[in-house]
């Protein structure tokens, strides 16, 4: 069984009022929820978290801003929000001393990650490299891999390999789309996956609805 977190967003923002969306999705079955950084208040956030939590999900922040600056302020934001992960960005030695007491638990991105939305950028035993440094680090406890979002390597090569290098679980994110990516993901040994804008373009199977959509993910997620 992979792991399924639904993101409430679409092009690598959070979608409007995410709360109410939310709302639809309570009886689904999800146990992980999760939002960018960018695209709603600190404020609305702290809403979908708790209204999850209190539901008995697990959240998680997506940290996909460009600059240093705006990392550290996201991570800032995190415990201000009360989400149990963070997931994301390329600076892991500076947002480690930002969280530094924090009980959400923290997986950077590894490799080379560019732009927005984010890109991969690196060869496999690169990515593998740095993902083994990173998780070397006291106080990171995975990783996530945007393993759909590098623009030539094999899938199931990189994910295999960064998963092997890492000493704890790789969550890949970005672009997945399909039951086929879901599957690949998990013969790959990844700990769990994203879907965020391929939902609310009614891609998976169980649409047209948001909800629908979400159960069908977590069949397929508990198939494998």
């Amino acid at each position: 069984m992979i792991e399924f977190v639904f993101m409430l967003t679409h092009h690598d923002r959070t979608i409007d009022d995410p709360l109410a969306t939310y709302q639809e999705l309570r009886g689904s079955g999800l146990r992980y929820v999760g939002f960018k950084d960018i695209g709603a208040t600190v404020a609305d956030l702290r809403k979908v978290c708790a209204a999850a939590q209190a539901d008995g999900l697990q959240v998680m922040l997506e940290v996909v801003s460009t600059t240093l600056e705006e990392e550290l302020r996201s991570a800032t934001s995190a415990a201000e929000i009360g989400v149990d992960w963070l997931l994301g960005g390329t600076h892991p030695r500076d947002v480690l001393r930002v969280i530094d007491g924090s009980p959400a638990r923290y997986c950077p991105f590894p490799g080379t990650v560019v732009g927005h939305p984010s890109v991969l950028h690196g060869e496999i035993a690169e990515i593998a490299d740095s993902a083994r440094a990173i998780t070397a680090l006291p106080g990171v406890h995975g990783l996530d891999l945007l393993a759909y979002r590098h623009p030539s390597a094999d899938v199931a090569a990189l994910t295999r390999a960064v998963v092997e290098a890492a000493s704890g679980p790789v969550i890949a994110a970005g672009s997945v789309a399909s039951v086929a990516q879901i599957r690949e993901l998990d013969t790959a040994g990844a700990w769990g996956f994203t879907i965020g804008g391929a939902i609310f373009e009614g891609r998976l199977p169980g649409g047209p609805s948001v909800a629908g959509q979400v159960r069908e993910v977590l069949r397929a997620a508990g198939d494998g």
